[in-house]
């Protein structure tokens, strides 16, 4: 039987919730391209890396092609900049309930924990959530070809640990993050609601972060 080696977490939205200071951001930065959109899109937005989110909202307003490649760059730093200065307050009060358990359980058993985020703010965001040192590898977004679904970013985050896709266990929250893990071999852990993660593939399903259950997780990724 394989033994888990290692868990790859995302961040929005499983270790702390940023899904609303990127929702003000992004539609901050519409407001100013007199492109609206509600949440119900901004879901669409969610896992997804900062250059494409920018695209699908440029294509929802029908202004794909009015700016320059130098042009989105700048308008995707500007609405970054407005989600940074809404940061400032973090602190480990926002680390979603059950995490930080579940981290302690894995240091000492001596599984080896990465985070595989769309995320380029992931370092500091870890960082005002006093959770750095749990985290032995970030994988960097920048040096991927492909976003969720693609599995790099898992399979990256495996790679710099040295272990097995097979002895990883993702945990995500979104469609595309679970997928992305099956995809990269992995055993899938989705928060969120259950009929959704299920479909995307989800091998172990909670509603709730608080639900997280070192015990209950080992014990189904052996039975796979």
């Amino acid at each position: 039987m394989t033994k888990v080696a290692a868990f790859i977490f995302d961040l929005d939205g499983v270790i702390t919730d940023t899904a609303e200071y990127h929702y003000l951001a992004w539609k901050r930065l519409g407001e100013q391209l007199a492109i609206p959109f509600d949440k119900e899109f901004n879901e669409t937005l969610k896992g997804i890396s900062r250059m494409e989110s920018l695209e699908r909202i440029l294509a929802l307003g029908g202004k794909t092609d009015e700016y320059s490649t130098e042009q989105k760059q700048a308008l995707a730093e500007a609405k970054n900049a407005d989600y940074v200065s809404l940061l400032v307050d973090m602190s480990p009060a926002d680390i979603y309930p059950g995490i930080e358990r579940l981290l302690q359980t894995l240091q000492a058993q001596h599984i080896r924990i990465a985070l595989a985020s769309a995320s380029k703010n992931a370092p500091m965001i870890l960082q005002a959530l006093g959770l750095t040192d749990y985290f032995e590898y970030i994988v960097n977004p920048d040096d991927l070809q492909a976003g969720k679904p693609n599995p790099e970013i898992f399979l990256r985050a495996a790679k710099a640990l040295g272990v097995d896709p097979q002895a990883c266990i993702g945990v995500e929250d979104a469609e595309a993050g679970i997928e992305a893990i099956k995809a990269a071999n992995m055993f899938a852990v989705g928060v969120g609601t259950p009929a959704v993660m299920q479909a995307a593939g989800a091998d172990y399903v909670v509603a709730q972060t608080s639900e997280l259950d070192f015990t209950k997780i080992i014990a189904k990724f052996a039975l796979k």
